[in-house]
C-alpha cells in the first residue's frame, strides 16, 4: 500500500497547472513527432534536452514521458494510414493496419490503436507502480544467454506464422540479417560489407530500412500497378468501432500489457519484441485466421497495447537500475545526469516527489492521448482521400526527409533508394516485410549476446543452456513442431473415418 500512497501525493504533483501544461505539451509534440517517418522519440527527446535546461526537473521529465508515449502512437497512425512507420516500434501496426486502411475501414484501425494504447499504458504503468522491484530484480538475473534464447524466439515465431510459406519468411529474416551485419564487428571493430566506405561504419539505422521496405517498396508497387488500377482516393470509412469490432479487440488489448511490460523491462530490443510476440500470439488465438494479411483488427489492437506497456516496463529498469533498455531510456538518462540526478534504488528516496510525479503524469498522459486521437482518429484518415499519386509522391517525400533527418548524410538516400528496391522486389516475389525489419533490428544484439555466452563459456556450446533459455528453447521446438504434428493429426483422422468408411 505504500507504493500506491505515494502514487497519490504524485498525483498532487501531476495534476498542478503547470505541469499539467508540461504533460499535453508533450503529448501533443510527440504525436505530431511520431507521425514524421524516421524522427522518432528517441530523436524527439534529444532534440528538446537543450530546450529544458531552465526548467524545472519535475515538468521537463513530466514533458519527455509525454512525447515518449505521443511518439509511440504518432508512428502507429502513418504506420496504419500510409504503410510508413514513424519509428521501428510501429513496424507491426503496418501488417493489419495498412490493409485495414486500403479496404476503407482506417478509421477503426486508428481507433484501435488509440484505445490499444491507453490500455496498455495504464495497465503497465499500474504494474510499475506495483511491481518495479520484483521486475528489476528479475531483470538483473537475466543475463547474455537468455537475451540470445527471446531472439531467437522472436527470429522464429514471426518467421513461423508470416508470408505464404516458411521458406520465404526465413528468406526475408536472411535478407534483414545480411543488412543488419553491415558495420563494425561489435566485438573486434574489423568493418563489414561496408564496401570500404566509412559512412557505413555505424551500420544502416533501422528506421531508414524500416521506411525503406515499407514506404518506398509500397510507393513503388503502386507505381508499377497503377495503370492497371483506378488510383482514386481510398474511402475512409466510418469513425467509430462497432460491436463486433470491441468484441474481437477487448481480449487484444488486455493481453498486450502481459507480453509487453515485462520485455520493456529487461534489455531485450524494447517494444520490437513484444509487439512482433504479440502479433503471433494473437494469430494463434484468432478465431478469423482468414482475415490476417488482408486486415484483421486484432493484429492492431494486441501490438499497440504491447507496445504501449513496454514503454511502462522501460522505466522501471531506468528508474530503479539506472539501466536504459531502449534509446528512449538511454537519452531521459542523460536528461537525469544533466539536472545531477542519478536514477538507481535510493532515487525513491532521494526524489519522490520527482519519481511518484513523473509515474502519475503517465496516467495524466494516457488519458489526454486517448481524448486527443480518439476525435482525431477520422481526421487523419481522411489522408486517405488523397489521389493515389498525389499521396505516393507525398509519401516519398516525407520518407526522404526522414530519412535524411536521422543522419544527415546523402549516402542515406542512396541507401534508402536501394534497401526501397530490394522491398519493391520482395514484393514481387511474395517475401514478408516484417521478418527482414526483425533481423536488422534484432540481429546485431543477438549476434552480440552469443559471442558473450560462447566467451563466458570458453566456447562451450552447453554455455547457452540456462533454465530460463531452456524454457525458451522449449516454446521454440513447440513452434516449429506445432504445424507438423497437427498435419500428423489430421491425416491420422482422416485414415480412421476412410477405415470405418
Amino acid at each position: 500500500m505504500n507504493a500506491f500512497t505515494s502514487l497519490m501525493d504524485g498525483f498532487g504533483t501531476a495534476l498542478t497547472p503547470v505541469n499539467l501544461l508540461w504533460a499535453a505539451v508533450g503529448v501533443l509534440l510527440g504525436t505530431a513527432i511520431g507521425v514524421l517517418p524516421g524522427i522518432g522519440p528517441a530523436m524527439a527527446v534529444a532534440l528538446l534536452l537543450p530546450v529544458t535546461y531552465g526548467l524545472e526537473p519535475t515538468g521537463a521529465f513530466i514533458m519527455f514521458a509525454g512525447i515518449y508515449y505521443g511518439a509511440m502512437f504518432g508512428g502507429s497512425t502513418t504506420s496504419i494510414l500510409l504503410n510508413t512507420p514513424g519509428e521501428s516500434a510501429a513496424v507491426v501496426a503496418a501488417m493489419e493496419g495498412h490493409p485495414m486502411a486500403k479496404a476503407g475501414r482506417g478509421a477503426q484501425a486508428l481507433a484501435a490503436a488509440a484505445i490499444g494504447h491507453f490500455a496498455g499504458g495504464m495497465i503497465g504503468t499500474l504494474l510499475l507502480v506495483a511491481l518495479a522491484p520484483t521486475v528489476a530484480d528479475l531483470a538483473v538475473d537475466i543475463g547474455a544467454p537468455d537475451y540470445f534464447a527471446i531472439m531467437v524466439l522472436a527470429f522464429i515465431a514471426v518467421t513461423s506464422v508470416l508470408g505464404s510459406s516458411r521458406i520465404r519468411g526465413l528468406a526475408s529474416l536472411l535478407i534483414g540479417l545480411t543488412i543488419g551485419l553491415v558495420g563494425l564487428d561489435q566485438m573486434t571493430g574489423q568493418q563489414r560489407l561496408t564496401f570500404g566506405s566509412l559512412q557505413l561504419a555505424d551500420g544502416i539505422d533501422v528506421v531508414i530500412v524500416a521506411v525503406g521496405l515499407f514506404a518506398i517498396g509500397e510507393a513503388l508497387w503502386v507505381a508499377a500497378h497503377l495503370r492497371r488500377s483506378s488510383g482514386q482516393a481510398i474511402p475512409v470509412g466510418r469513425p467509430w468501432l462497432e460491436r463486433k469490432d470491441v468484441r474481437r479487440t477487448w481480449k487484444s488489448w488486455l493481453r498486450g500489457p502481459l507480453i509487453g511490460f515485462p520485455f520493456g523491462a529487461i534489455p531485450a530490443g524494447g517494444a520490437e519484441i513484444p509487439t512482433f510476440l504479440s502479433y503471433v500470439t494473437e494469430k494463434r488465438l484468432s478465431k478469423h485466421k482468414d482475415e490476417w494479411g488482408k486486415g484483421a483488427i486484432e493484429g492492431v489492437a494486441g501490438p499497440e497495447s504491447a507496445a504501449s506497456a513496454s514503454a511502462a516496463g522501460t522505466l522501471v529498469s531506468m528508474l530503479t537500475l539506472g539501466l536504459p533498455t531502449t534509446a528512449v531510456a538511454a537519452v531521459m538518462l542523460a536528461a537525469f545526469q544533466q539536472y545531477g540526478i542519478q536514477p538507481g534504488p535510493l532515487l525513491f528516496e532521494r526524489e519522490p516527489d520527482l519519481v511518484w510525479g513523473l509515474i502519475a503524469s503517465l496516467f495524466v498522459g494516457m488519458v489526454l492521448l486517448l481524448a486527443l486521437n480518439l476525435p482525431l482518429a477520422p481526421v487523419w484518415a481522411k489522408l486517405l482521400r488523397i489521389p493515389r499519386p498525389h499521396l505516393y509522391a507525398g509519401i516519398l517525400f516525407f520518407a526522404a526527409v526522414g530519412a535524411y533527418a536521422v543522419g544527415g548524410e546523402p549516402l542515406d538516400l542512396v541507401i534508402l533508394l536501394v534497401i526501397g528496391l530490394i522491398g519493391f522486389g520482395m514484393r514481387r516475389y511474395g517475401l514478408p516485410i516484417l521478418p527482414a525489419v526483425i533481423g536488422v533490428i534484432l540481429g546485431p544484439n543477438a549476434e552480440q549476446q552469443l559471442r558473450r555466452s560462447l566467451q563466458i563459456s570458453d566456447g562451450d556450446v552447453s554455455g547457452l543452456i540456462t533454465p530460463f533459455s531452456a524454457t525458451v528453447y522449449g516454446l521454440i521446438v513447440l513452434i516449429v513442431a506445432w504445424p507438423l504434428l497437427k498435419k500428423a493429426v489430421v491425416r491420422a483422422r482422416r485414415r480412421a473415418v476412410d477405415v470405418e468408411a
